[in-house]
This record gives structure tokens, sequence and C-alpha cells, in this order.
């Protein structure tokens, strides 16, 4: 999967796409003058069949959308998201998800194409939220601690 941004973006957005590339073992490039359709045409020649566009609101990453290769709106997540400096190393290799919402699994194992997984290690979990949070997404390295990003859904679609 290819992320990028909206049109220039915070330095906090750009933090923020360059940890989620290095835990969903991603490409992240920075966006530039490029349209749209340039975003996904290089997405294309680098291999990726799926574009990640993170958008902010007032310099914080606000809606994730994942289009296809014909750009087609796959996902459309409404976020908010916390930067801890929580490092740590993702296996790739060995990544899974564990989701405990039923109507997003099938989504989000298809689009980022990770099996699901009972380990606490180099494992996406999608948990239940509380309050205007629907979701909460965390990302635990090889050693079964927490890192960045945790990405707080408000709402989702997708096709």
């Amino acid at each position: 999967m290819l992320i990028t941004t909206s049109r220039k973006p915070s330095s906090r957005t750009r933090s923020f796409c360059q940890d989620l590339s290095h835990v969903l073992n991603a490409k992240y490039i920075n966006r530039g003058k490029m349209s749209f359709r340039d975003v996904l045409l290089k997405s294309a020649a680098l291999g990726f069949n799926e574009t990640a566009v993170v958008s902010q609101i007032k310099g914080n990453p606000s809606k994730i959308e994942i289009y296809n290769e014909n750009s087609e709106l796959l996902l459309f997540l409404k976020i908010t998201a916390s930067l801890l400096n929580l490092k740590g190393k993702i296996k790739s290799d060995a990544l899974s998800i564990r989701c405990e919402i039923e109507e997003l699994k099938n989504p989000i194992v298809n689009i980022l194409k990770i099996p699901c997984g009972n380990s606490n290690k180099n494992l996406i979990w999608v948990k239940k939220g509380e309050g205007e949070n629907k979701a909460v997404i965390e990302f635990y390295d090889k050693e079964g601690s927490i890192r960045d990003p945790r990405i707080y859904v408000k709402n989702w679609r997708f096709k």
C-alpha cells in the first residue's frame, strides 16, 4: 500500500503517515504538487493496488481514505490520532490482525491483506471504542508492547 497526505500537510500529519507506513509495511511518499490522479499512477508504478490518503484538520490527521487502482473508495475512516513516541520493531512478515468489530473485520483484512491471528505480538488490534470513538486501532511490536500510532475511529464507511 502507498500512503500519502492531502496537500500541504503539517509535520504532525507527515509523522503520523511515516509511523503508519512502518507498522503496515507500506511506502510513504510526500505528495507535493501531485494531483490525485498522479498519486494513483505513482502507486501503480510502484506496484501497489491500494493507496491511502491521510487528510488533516487544524494540522492533525482527521481522515484516512483508501482507494483501489481504479480510484474507487474502499474504506473511509474519520479519525483522531495519538503519537506518544512509542517506538518498537514490528516484524511485518509475521503481522496479524485481531478485530473486535465484526463489521470492520473483513474489509480491513481484505484491504490490508493481513491475516487474522491471536498472538499479542506483531499485531494490529481493532478494539471497540468508547464515547464518540467507535473503534481504537492499536499496534503491537515483536515484544508485545504497544507502539505508535494509536488511531481513534469516530466513523467509517466502506464499499
